[in-house]
């Protein structure tokens, strides 16, 4: 690889470690069902402030060169996932919101849930991972600069109001008994009967060790 590629912002430090973080996050995302309730919800709150620290490092990117990358979480990943975290997480799933734009136009408290805030989290967060796995620097800059503009827009508020209800739910003396999987199935995405990328992982996910270090 030529100076000049390694002098590209998707070569920096900064990038690097963000990239390394979200790889961690979205390993202990797919493989939840291996951790307890209470472990789970400690890894996200070692994990998520980190990732807010190292997307907030990197420097701000334009959108003039970058080509949009490709969706890899399809929606059918998404409530296959969200189904499964909010039965791990329980009646512990739910919390009002403070955050939220629609507040001043409520009567009512509004709520949000950990699940869905991790897994909006999870699904730009992968997203990017996989198309920086391309390798092509235009590719790579595309996705990281989606992934930060996503960030300023959505999910670093998400990220922030979960990680205040999972604090909340940590220091309060939750009890991990009584905790339920759902069950491993889900729809089946298409016409062809295919099962998702997704949901193959988790079936698998009891037969393997998956090393994050590899996936790049």
């Amino acid at each position: 690889m030529s100076e000049e590629a390694l002098n590209h912002i998707v070569y920096s430090r900064n990038v690097i470690e963000f990239v390394t973080v979200a790889k961690e996050y979205c390993t202990y995302i797919e493989s939840h069902a291996s951790y307890s309730r209470k472990d789970f919800l400690k890894k996200m709150q070692l994990v998520l402030p980190l990732l807010y620290l190292k997307m907030s490092l990197i420097p701000a990117l334009s959108d003039e060169n970058a080509d949009m990358p490709e969706k890899f979480v399809t929606e059918v990943d998404y409530s296959f996932l969200l189904n499964r975290l909010s039965t791990k997480l329980g009646q512990y799933d739910s919390y009002r919101e403070v955050f939220d734009p629609g507040m001043q136009f409520s009567e009512e408290a509004l709520s949000a849930n950990i699940s869905e805030n991790i897994c909006d989290i999870y699904q730009d967060t992968k997203d990017f991972i996989m198309a920086f796995r391309i390798g092509t620097p235009e590719i790579m800059t595309g996705a990281l600069w989606e992934c930060q503009n996503n960030f300023e827009t959505y999910w670093g508020q998400k990220l922030v109001n979960g990680l205040r209800a999972i604090h909340a739910v940590i220091y309060n003396d939750m009890d991990d008994d009584g905790e339920e999987e759902a069950p491993l199935m889900m729809d089946e995405p298409d016409e062809n009967n295919k099962k998702s990328w997704v949901s193959k992982h988790f079936e698998n996910y009891s037969d393997k060790e998956e090393n994050i270090d590899n996936e790049l």
